[in-house]
Protein backbone atom coordinates (compact mmCIF):
# COMPACT_ATOMS: atom_id res chain seq x y z
CA UNK A 1 0.00 0.00 0.00
CA UNK A 2 3.04 2.87 1.05
CA UNK A 3 4.68 1.65 -2.60
CA UNK A 4 1.31 2.61 -4.39
CA UNK A 5 1.32 5.79 -2.55
CA UNK A 6 4.46 6.59 -3.31
CA UNK A 7 4.02 5.70 -7.16
CA UNK A 8 1.01 8.66 -6.87
CA UNK A 9 3.48 10.93 -5.45
CA UNK A 10 5.86 10.08 -8.09
CA UNK A 11 3.43 9.99 -11.03
CA UNK A 12 2.00 14.03 -9.46
CA UNK A 13 5.51 15.29 -9.40
CA UNK A 14 6.20 13.52 -13.59
CA UNK A 15 2.65 15.19 -14.34
CA UNK A 16 3.45 18.59 -12.76
CA UNK A 17 7.46 18.68 -14.68
CA UNK A 18 5.68 18.06 -17.89
CA UNK A 19 2.83 20.42 -17.68
CA UNK A 20 5.31 23.20 -16.86
CA UNK A 21 7.52 22.19 -19.71
CA UNK A 22 4.70 21.73 -21.59
CA UNK A 23 3.68 25.72 -20.45
CA UNK A 24 6.67 27.42 -20.54
CA UNK A 25 7.58 26.10 -23.62
CA UNK A 26 4.33 25.80 -25.32
CA UNK A 27 4.96 22.53 -26.56
CA UNK A 28 1.10 20.71 -26.53
CA UNK A 29 3.10 17.35 -26.56
CA UNK A 30 3.99 18.00 -23.44
CA UNK A 31 0.83 19.04 -22.34
CA UNK A 32 -1.29 16.25 -23.32
CA UNK A 33 1.47 13.97 -21.73
CA UNK A 34 1.04 15.55 -18.55
CA UNK A 35 -2.90 15.38 -18.63
CA UNK A 36 -2.57 11.87 -19.49
CA UNK A 37 0.19 10.94 -16.79
CA UNK A 38 -2.23 13.39 -13.86
CA UNK A 39 -5.17 11.11 -15.06
CA UNK A 40 -3.63 7.81 -14.48
CA UNK A 41 -2.08 9.17 -10.86
CA UNK A 42 -5.68 10.06 -9.95
CA UNK A 43 -6.59 6.27 -10.58
CA UNK A 44 -3.65 5.22 -8.95
CA UNK A 45 -4.77 7.17 -5.99
CA UNK A 46 -8.21 6.64 -6.24
CA UNK A 47 -7.39 2.40 -6.24
CA UNK A 48 -4.81 3.75 -2.60
CA UNK A 49 -7.70 5.19 -1.31
CA UNK A 50 -10.28 2.67 -1.94
CA UNK A 51 -7.82 -0.18 -0.54
CA UNK A 52 -7.16 1.96 2.34
CA UNK A 53 -10.51 2.23 3.06
CA UNK A 54 -11.30 -1.22 2.85
CA UNK A 55 -8.00 -2.69 5.35
CA UNK A 56 -9.36 0.17 8.24
CA UNK A 57 -12.92 -0.91 7.58
CA UNK A 58 -13.60 3.17 7.50
CA UNK A 59 -13.83 5.91 5.25
CA UNK A 60 -9.96 7.02 5.49
CA UNK A 61 -10.15 10.42 6.43
CA UNK A 62 -9.32 9.84 10.66
CA UNK A 63 -5.48 10.99 10.99
CA UNK A 64 -3.35 14.26 8.85
CA UNK A 65 -2.20 11.44 6.62
CA UNK A 66 -5.41 10.44 5.39
CA UNK A 67 -6.68 14.05 5.47
CA UNK A 68 -3.45 15.36 3.55
CA UNK A 69 -4.33 12.30 0.86
CA UNK A 70 -7.75 12.83 0.80
CA UNK A 71 -6.82 16.68 0.29
CA UNK A 72 -4.48 15.61 -2.65
CA UNK A 73 -6.88 13.40 -4.05
CA UNK A 74 -9.85 15.97 -3.84
CA UNK A 75 -7.56 18.57 -5.83
CA UNK A 76 -7.02 16.02 -8.60
CA UNK A 77 -10.74 15.91 -8.78
CA UNK A 78 -11.01 19.20 -9.08
CA UNK A 79 -8.63 19.82 -11.76
CA UNK A 80 -9.75 16.94 -13.95
CA UNK A 81 -13.51 17.87 -13.73
CA UNK A 82 -12.05 21.45 -14.69
CA UNK A 83 -10.38 21.15 -17.48
CA UNK A 84 -13.02 18.39 -18.85
CA UNK A 85 -15.08 21.37 -18.45
CA UNK A 86 -13.08 24.72 -19.61
CA UNK A 87 -10.00 22.31 -22.06
CA UNK A 88 -7.78 25.01 -20.62
CA UNK A 89 -4.14 24.18 -19.86
CA UNK A 90 -3.79 26.37 -16.92
CA UNK A 91 -5.91 24.48 -15.31
CA UNK A 92 -3.65 21.63 -14.89
CA UNK A 93 -0.83 24.21 -14.47
CA UNK A 94 -2.45 25.20 -11.23
CA UNK A 95 -3.92 21.94 -9.76
CA UNK A 96 -1.23 19.55 -10.43
CA UNK A 97 1.29 20.97 -8.13
CA UNK A 98 -1.70 21.55 -5.57
CA UNK A 99 -2.46 17.78 -5.81
CA UNK A 100 1.55 16.81 -5.68
CA UNK A 101 2.61 19.22 -2.75
CA UNK A 102 -0.18 18.31 -0.50
CA UNK A 103 0.53 14.44 -1.25
CA UNK A 104 3.81 14.95 -0.52
CA UNK A 105 3.24 16.67 2.89
CA UNK A 106 0.93 13.37 3.41
CA UNK A 107 4.18 11.16 2.83
CA UNK A 108 5.69 12.65 5.48
CA UNK A 109 2.92 11.67 7.74
CA UNK A 110 2.53 8.34 9.91
CA UNK A 111 0.75 5.67 7.68
CA UNK A 112 -0.52 3.47 10.12
CA UNK A 113 -3.70 2.36 10.42
CA UNK A 114 -5.12 3.31 13.64
CA UNK A 115 -8.57 2.82 14.96
CA UNK A 116 -11.19 5.30 15.14
CA UNK A 117 -11.40 7.19 18.52
CA UNK A 118 -14.91 6.93 19.97
CA UNK A 119 -15.52 10.62 19.68
CA UNK A 120 -15.17 9.90 15.52
CA UNK A 121 -17.88 7.06 15.47
CA UNK A 122 -20.01 9.50 14.05
CA UNK A 123 -22.60 9.35 11.37
CA UNK A 124 -21.11 12.96 10.30
CA UNK A 125 -18.15 11.73 9.94
CA UNK A 126 -18.28 11.66 6.52
CA UNK A 127 -19.92 14.90 5.39
CA UNK A 128 -17.69 16.89 7.97
CA UNK A 129 -14.04 15.67 7.14
CA UNK A 130 -15.09 14.72 3.34
CA UNK A 131 -16.52 18.73 2.90
CA UNK A 132 -13.38 19.77 4.49
CA UNK A 133 -11.47 17.85 1.84
CA UNK A 134 -12.76 19.19 -1.35
CA UNK A 135 -13.29 22.70 0.61
CA UNK A 136 -9.36 23.41 0.99
CA UNK A 137 -8.75 21.51 -2.65
CA UNK A 138 -10.70 24.68 -3.61
CA UNK A 139 -9.24 27.16 -1.65
CA UNK A 140 -5.77 25.90 -3.23
CA UNK A 141 -6.42 26.18 -6.71
CA UNK A 142 -7.86 29.34 -6.01
CA UNK A 143 -5.10 30.41 -4.54
CA UNK A 144 -2.76 29.19 -7.39
CA UNK A 145 -5.31 31.14 -10.02
CA UNK A 146 -4.16 34.18 -7.75
CA UNK A 147 -0.34 33.81 -8.62
CA UNK A 148 -1.15 33.11 -11.77
CA UNK A 149 -3.07 36.19 -12.26
CA UNK A 150 -0.39 38.06 -10.60
CA UNK A 151 2.28 36.60 -12.59
CA UNK A 152 0.69 37.47 -15.58
CA UNK A 153 0.37 41.01 -15.02
CA UNK A 154 3.81 41.33 -13.95
CA UNK A 155 4.28 40.30 -17.44
CA UNK A 156 2.27 43.11 -18.70
CA UNK A 157 -1.21 41.44 -19.44
CA UNK A 158 -4.09 43.58 -19.60
CA UNK A 159 -6.79 43.24 -16.76
CA UNK A 160 -9.52 43.13 -19.76
CA UNK A 161 -7.95 40.51 -21.38
CA UNK A 162 -10.29 37.59 -21.78
CA UNK A 163 -7.59 34.89 -20.25
CA UNK A 164 -7.19 37.34 -17.41
CA UNK A 165 -11.01 38.21 -16.55
CA UNK A 166 -11.37 34.05 -16.80
CA UNK A 167 -8.68 33.49 -14.28
CA UNK A 168 -10.37 36.20 -11.82
CA UNK A 169 -13.29 34.61 -12.38
CA UNK A 170 -12.33 30.81 -12.03
CA UNK A 171 -10.83 31.70 -8.94
CA UNK A 172 -13.72 33.64 -7.44
CA UNK A 173 -16.20 30.47 -8.29
CA UNK A 174 -13.88 28.02 -6.69
CA UNK A 175 -14.06 30.57 -3.46
CA UNK A 176 -17.67 30.38 -3.42
CA UNK A 177 -17.71 26.61 -3.90
CA UNK A 178 -14.78 26.25 -0.75
CA UNK A 179 -16.72 28.98 1.16
CA UNK A 180 -20.03 26.58 0.82
CA UNK A 181 -18.19 23.36 1.50
CA UNK A 182 -16.59 25.47 5.10
CA UNK A 183 -19.84 26.42 6.02
CA UNK A 184 -21.09 22.68 6.07
CA UNK A 185 -17.78 21.38 8.19
CA UNK A 186 -18.51 24.14 10.72
CA UNK A 187 -22.00 23.58 11.23
CA UNK A 188 -21.54 19.88 10.90
CA UNK A 189 -18.73 20.07 13.53
CA UNK A 190 -20.97 21.76 15.55
CA UNK A 191 -23.65 19.46 15.74
CA UNK A 192 -21.42 16.62 16.19
CA UNK A 193 -19.19 18.55 19.14
CA UNK A 194 -22.56 18.68 20.79
CA UNK A 195 -23.07 15.14 20.28
CA UNK A 196 -19.75 13.88 21.50
CA UNK A 197 -18.81 16.76 23.66
CA UNK A 198 -21.93 18.36 24.87
CA UNK A 199 -21.33 21.90 23.62
CA UNK A 200 -21.49 22.90 20.50
CA UNK A 201 -18.21 25.55 20.14
CA UNK A 202 -15.60 25.02 22.46
CA UNK A 203 -13.07 27.65 21.16
CA UNK A 204 -10.61 24.64 20.52
CA UNK A 205 -7.50 25.98 18.05
CA UNK A 206 -8.90 24.22 14.82
CA UNK A 207 -12.32 25.51 15.67
CA UNK A 208 -11.30 28.98 16.11
CA UNK A 209 -8.83 29.35 12.58
CA UNK A 210 -11.77 27.25 11.01
CA UNK A 211 -13.91 30.30 11.89
CA UNK A 212 -10.92 32.51 11.25
CA UNK A 213 -9.99 31.30 7.75
CA UNK A 214 -14.31 31.36 7.15
CA UNK A 215 -14.47 35.20 8.37
CA UNK A 216 -11.67 36.48 5.60
CA UNK A 217 -13.40 34.70 2.34
CA UNK A 218 -16.62 36.48 3.80
CA UNK A 219 -15.01 39.24 3.74
CA UNK A 220 -13.45 38.19 0.05
CA UNK A 221 -17.30 37.48 -1.15
CA UNK A 222 -18.48 40.34 0.61
CA UNK A 223 -16.09 42.77 -0.99
CA UNK A 224 -16.49 40.90 -4.74
CA UNK A 225 -20.22 40.89 -4.81
CA UNK A 226 -21.05 44.28 -2.84
CA UNK A 227 -17.61 46.55 -3.64
CA UNK A 228 -17.25 44.53 -7.34
CA UNK A 229 -13.66 44.18 -6.30
CA UNK A 230 -12.05 42.12 -9.01
CA UNK A 231 -8.95 41.76 -10.23
CA UNK A 232 -5.20 42.28 -8.55
CA UNK A 233 -6.81 43.00 -5.48
CA UNK A 234 -9.09 40.03 -5.44
CA UNK A 235 -5.87 37.95 -6.89
CA UNK A 236 -3.86 39.25 -3.40
CA UNK A 237 -6.84 38.20 -1.08
CA UNK A 238 -6.95 34.32 -2.64
CA UNK A 239 -3.05 34.09 -1.98
CA UNK A 240 -3.35 35.07 1.53
CA UNK A 241 -6.26 33.30 2.38
CA UNK A 242 -4.39 30.30 1.05
CA UNK A 243 -1.89 30.90 4.00
CA UNK A 244 -4.69 30.88 6.42
CA UNK A 245 -5.63 27.28 5.34
CA UNK A 246 -2.49 25.96 5.13
CA UNK A 247 -2.10 26.70 8.81
CA UNK A 248 -5.83 25.28 9.75
CA UNK A 249 -4.95 22.77 7.68
CA UNK A 250 -1.16 21.79 9.36
CA UNK A 251 -0.12 24.16 11.64
CA UNK A 252 -2.68 23.95 14.09
CA UNK A 253 -2.11 20.32 14.69
CA UNK A 254 1.27 21.19 15.08
CA UNK A 255 1.42 24.18 16.83
CA UNK A 256 -1.83 24.28 18.64
CA UNK A 257 -2.87 21.07 20.39
CA UNK A 258 -6.72 20.98 21.62
CA UNK A 259 -9.62 18.43 20.79
CA UNK A 260 -8.54 17.84 17.38
CA UNK A 261 -5.06 16.53 17.49
CA UNK A 262 -6.75 13.20 17.25
CA UNK A 263 -5.88 14.35 13.42
CA UNK A 264 -2.05 14.65 13.95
Amino acid sequence: MQILFFAVILAYFAAMMAQLVGAAMKKPAFVKAALGIFALAFAAHTVFTVWRGIAAARIPLANQFEFASGFAWSAAVLGLALYMKLKQDWVLTVSIPAAFLVASYAAFQPMEIRDLMPALRSTWFALHIGSATFSYAAFAIAGGLGVRYLMMLKKGADEKDTHMRQTDYMAYRLICLGFLLLTVVILSGAIWAEQAWSRWWSWDPKETWALITWIFYAIYLHQRMRMNWQGKRMAWFAVIAVVLVIFTFAGVNKLLPGLHSYAV
